[in-house]
């Protein structure tokens, strides 16, 4: 798997195309619907980097990293793999890959999840992602629109 930077209009609307329905889109984007033209932004955003996921050439996922200096920290952030590519390891081999991104920035990585999306919890416990403090969790959820589950990289866990 190659990581890349999201270029162009046309990685963007087949990003935008992958979300199957509203849920799966607010879970992914915490919207009902996006366009293509507003995947292509997020990474116009300041400390975002977004990336595209390609294997043989063929785009298989996108995600990007959060970076936050002041906190010297990354939030691995709107992952999501190509229905098609869905089961595969795709999941996990993104994580792995953005996750080592984020860490030649900063030593602390973080991603929430919704509490109900298992798959996303699995591939992230496979990658050596453990829930973090239960006080944590609630401070960082206070001004959320649901109550995550928050997950720290710590590769002395290993995988789950």
């Amino acid at each position: 798997m190659d990581l890349r930077n999201l270029s162009g209009a046309r990685d963007a609307a087949v990003v935008a195309s992958w979300p199957a329905s509203a849920q799966e889109c607010r879970r992914w984007c915490a919207r009902d619907q996006v366009s293509a033209r507003v995947v292509a932004g997020w990474s116009d955003t300041p400390d975002v980097v977004a990336y595209r996921a390609v294997v043989d050439g063929a785009l298989v996922g996108y995600g990007e990293l959060w970076l936050d200096d002041e906190e010297a920290e990354v939030e691995l952030a709107r992952l999501i793999v190509a229905p098609s590519c869905r089961g595969q390891g795709i999941g996990r081999r993104l994580v792995t890959a953005l996750t080592a991104e984020a860490l030649a920035r900063h030593s602390a990585v973080f991603v929430r999840v919704w509490p109900d999306n298992l798959p996303a919890l699995r591939c992230y416990a496979g990658a050596a992602f453990v829930p973090v403090p239960a006080d944590d969790a609630d401070e960082w959820n206070r001004a959320q629109p649901v109550p995550y589950v928050w997950l720290r990289y710590a590769p002395q866990a290993g995988p789950q």
